[in-house]
């Protein structure tokens, strides 16, 4: 038995399928000296990874988590470890049945096949369910089965051969020493290891091993439970563990899954049954393992009964009994993703709420992560520094899990918001915005105006120009109200509150050198420039893209969106020398957008500073008097008008709104919300969005955002960017408008996002990655009298005038390639801007 050594490299905490995916890719790609331990004992230590019920269904909405999924499905694969079954998702209503529809959107997306098929075809499959129960079912054939434990094994005793590894049982992690910022040693009680870098790859106990370091992990352990039923005789004598496909009962958020003579019935129906982490027993206190808690029969009988009216001869059959029944913990975050990447302690990593379908593929990926600074598949979704504090407060964790665990089987809009834990960030204008109707929606806690009520007397102005959306799940969270405010900011001024961008500031006579080294752009300008500029990971992909201002010889502003606003200060922040600093000043300075014809004339109502084009050029920043009040000015635009990005303190912000809506009045101007900002102006434009349009696996050449020349200062990814510019790019980003929304039944549909291009008679695209092109975003453009779509093409496809399709709800609809580089389907020329 091994020993705990005095010192390692690296010391990944877990044993479970992710700690061991992780040392076997650690070694894989060169490391030496890592040090595994577990307080449990191997080859199960009794985590989540010994009790689950190991299947796989690799559709997902997320591509993000779809990449994992198909990753770790390829790695169990050849670990000699899966066995294929197929799958269904069966649906006893129409509403589920739309939502399989969906499914098959993103199963084409990903390129996973799949069918959607009747009652008789999965009677024929499985021949013990009643048919009678449901209308329709999704179909994947290569959904299967897993060893997780098997696969583990394998791979940690691969990586121990090697000569990397010392794996180390029994052995109780009981504090971590962090100095000046950095991992030192993680203590136990087997003794103290020195370490350089530390990985917490231990599921539900991650919080409490965080805590130590002075870290949070926002995930909660919760109980899904799952009783197996048997001996079943129309399993018994079988060969092997499964026989038959795999069935989701998604209407009742149960699964039935063949295990040898047994069927396994699991439910995600039953109530949110959360844990604390310091809560779960000891393995001298469990009765079966840690994680395998006492079964609740309360709240898991009313799906017991939904499940024997699905299979009642093979449940109910003589002899058959339950054998078997736990509330089995597993680890849930409040948003659904995986939590990864390196925390604010150097050297400390996260592995943690992470799935067994997704556990090789997290494993390679953070081992490429740590190795390289970054990984094949983009993990932005997953990066733990996504996280703002208040997101990080386990009483958030709570309320938001409790929320969305009976959505685990849920149908789920797209824009679906969250109700519990609201308004934890509101901008200084937010009681204003109450009064005219704002519609709230979410971004990291700030509650932001999607569109207001009190512009609803324009769609009269209007009319049909608004496009109008008939059927409910297109129109669900969305309001014609959006493109009627869009109208009026191109007809005369919108003004949007944009105090949910993240700000810092970059300080010191090393900062120039630190925004170089980050940013693609180049940021040695004068004093009062605005640069908007790509940011690259080591292979060229995109970490993101945000604007700079230049605000002294030794001052840089940094300003970005919300939702990876966290994940890009600390991109930065790793980036700063001795000679810098970061202030984040996002909580204390508001944005205000002002834009459209008449912004012009409204802030010289205001200023007396010159505004005109000459005195205040496109893409220059300066300080102004406002009223009284002094105001930093930025002309800029995200949405192809004329106009500033006004950022001013939080107790003067209100004053600023009120004012800008006081004079805009008579010109015309209205509050206009998020709506316009992120989806009609930008998509009219075709301007690029991270987390949409750019990503990780994306690249500047693709997006068409490269410029003729590229500046001689190094910057992380200019080699591969380089090289990039100098081979022809494997998709090109396009711009594409639907010729006929007109469905078959009639009814016109409006695509969201998501969905596959085709030809137009339906045949899959593949580009030069070997991936089939998906529509990145989707919106109106109420200027043009289209709905638009953004995708990345095949480059032999990306013409101006291509005829495609896009596949919605398992409809064709024609669509036309309009814009296939930088040039804007609206206002081509930019005039408006000036």
């Amino acid at each position: 038995m091994a020993e705990v050594p005095p010192q390692a490299k690296c010391v990944v905490i877990g044993s479970g399928i992710v700690g061991n995916s992780l040392v076997h890719h650690l070694a894989r790609l060169g490391w030496r000296d890592i040090v595994q331990i577990d307080k449990g004992p191997l080859p199960n230590p009794g985590g989540s990874t010994g009790h689950a019920s190991n299947f796989i269904f690799p559709v997902d909405h997320s591509r993000e988590i779809t990449d994992i999924t198909l990753d770790s499905m390829r790695q169990y694969k050849e670990l000699g470890v899966f066995t294929e079954s197929g799958g269904f998702e069966i649906a006893r209503t129409e509403e589920r049945m739309e939502e399989l529809r969906r499914r098959m959107s993103s199963a084409k997306a990903w390129g996973i096949e799949s069918h959607l098929v009747d009652p008789a075809f999965v009677k024929e499959k499985v021949p013990f369910i009643e048919a009678d129960q449901f209308i329709g079912a999704f179909w994947t054939p290569s959904v299967g089965v897993v060893d997780s434990l098997r696969a583990g094994t394998i791979m940690r005793d691969g990586a121990i051969a090697s000569g990397a590894l010392t794996s180390v049982p029994n052995v109780e992690v009981v504090g971590m020493d962090v100095e000046d910022g950095r991992i030192r040693r993680v203590r136990t009680d087997k003794g103290d290891i020195e370490a350089e870098y530390v990985v917490i790859a231990c599921g539900v106990w991650s919080p409490k091993i965080g805590d130590m370091a002075g870290i949070r992990i926002p995930l909660t352990p919760a109980v899904h439970q799952m009783i197996s039923v048997g001996p079943c005789p129309q399993l018994s004598g079988l060969p092997g563990e499964i026989n038959f496909p795999i069935v989701r009962d998604m209407d009742t958020f149960c699964y039935e899954r063949q295990h040898g003579a047994d069927m396994e019935v699991g439910s995600y129906a039953h109530r949110a049954i959360l844990h604390e982490p310091e809560d779960i027993p000891s393995i001298e206190q469990s009765k079966l393992s840690p994680t395998e808690m006492p079964f609740t029969s309360d709240d898991f009988d009313p799906q017991l009964e939904q499940a024997y009216e699905l299979m009642p001869e093979l449940l109910g059959a003589e002899g058959a009994e339950m054998r078997y029944a736990i509330n089995g913990l597993l680890s849930l975050t409040c948003d659904g993703n995986p939590i990864l990447g390196e925390s604010e302690v150097k050297g400390l990593w996260t592995a943690a709420a992470v799935w067994i379908k997704e556990g090789p593929g997290v494993g390679r990926a953070v081992a490429e992560w740590m190795t390289h600074g970054h990984s094949e598949i983009d993990l932005s979704h997953s990066d733990i520094a996504r996280f703002y504090p208040h997101q990080m407060r386990r009483e958030h964790t709570r309320l938001r899990t409790t929320e969305s665990f009976i959505k685990t089987y849920g149908i789920v809009h797209p824009a679906e918001q969250y109700e519990s834990d609201r308004e934890q960030r509101l901008s200084p204008m937010h009681d204003s915005e109450k009064k005219l109707g704002a519609a709230f929606f979410e971004a990291v806690g700030w509650e932001r105006p999607q569109w207001y009520e009190s512009n609803a007397d324009l769609l009269e102005v209007y009319g049909d120009r608004v496009m109008p959306r008939e059927h409910e799940w297109d129109a669900r969270w969305w309001s014609p109200i959006i493109n009627a405010e869009h109208l009026r900011m191109r007809e005369a001024a919108g003004v949007i509150d944009l105090t949910a961008f993240a700000i810092f500031d970059i300080t010191g006579p090393g900062a120039l050198d630190a925004v170089q080294r980050t940013c693609v752009a180049q940021c040695d300008v004068p004093v009062g420039k605005v640069i908007y500029t790509p940011v690259l990971d080591g292979k060229g992909g995109f970490r993101s893209d945000l604007t700079v201002m230049r605000l002294g010889d030794d001052h840089f502003r940094v300003v970005t969106g919300g939702a990876h606003g966290m994940a890009d200060k600390k991109w930065f922040a790793d980036q700063l020398g001795d000679d810098a600093s970061l202030e984040d000043l996002t909580d204390r300075v508001s944005t205000i957008g002002l834009w459209g014809p008449r912004a012009r004339d409204i802030l010289s109502q205001l200023t007396d500073a010159d505004v005109s084009h000459e005195g205040f050029k496109f893409l220059n920043c300066r300080e102004i008097d406002l009223g009284g009040i002094t105001v930093l000015a930025s002309r800029i635009s995200y949405v192809g008008e004329l106009g500033w990005e006004l950022y001013v303190s939080f107790d003067q912000a209100a004053a600023v709104w009120d004012k800008l809506l006081a004079t805009g009045a008579p010109y015309g101007a209205r509050p206009v919300g998020i709506g316009v900002y992120v989806t009609t102006g930008r998509l009219e434009k075709g301007y690029r969005a991270f987390g949409h349009e750019l990503d990780a696996e994306r690249t500047i050449i693709e997006a068409g955002m490269q410029r003729p020349k590229v500046k001689g200062a190094d910057f992380i990814g200019k080699e591969a960017y380089l090289a990039q510019r100098a081979s022809e790019p494997a998709a090109v980003l396009c711009t594409l408008a639907v010729d006929d929304h007109a469905s078959a039944s009639g009814v016109k549909r409006y695509m969201l996002g998501g969905e596959p291009i085709t030809t137009r008679s339906g045949e899959a695209l593949v580009d030069g990655h070997g991936h089939h092109p998906y529509v990145t975003a989707a919106g109106s453009a109420p200027s043009l009298g289209k709905h638009l779509l953004m995708a990345y093409l095949p480059p032999e496809q990306a013409r101006v005038g291509n005829e495609l399709a896009v596949s919605y709800m398992e409809e064709l609809y024609p669509v036309t390639v309009i814009s296939q580089d930088a040039t804007p389907p609206f206002d081509p020329d930019n005039e408006r801007i000036r």
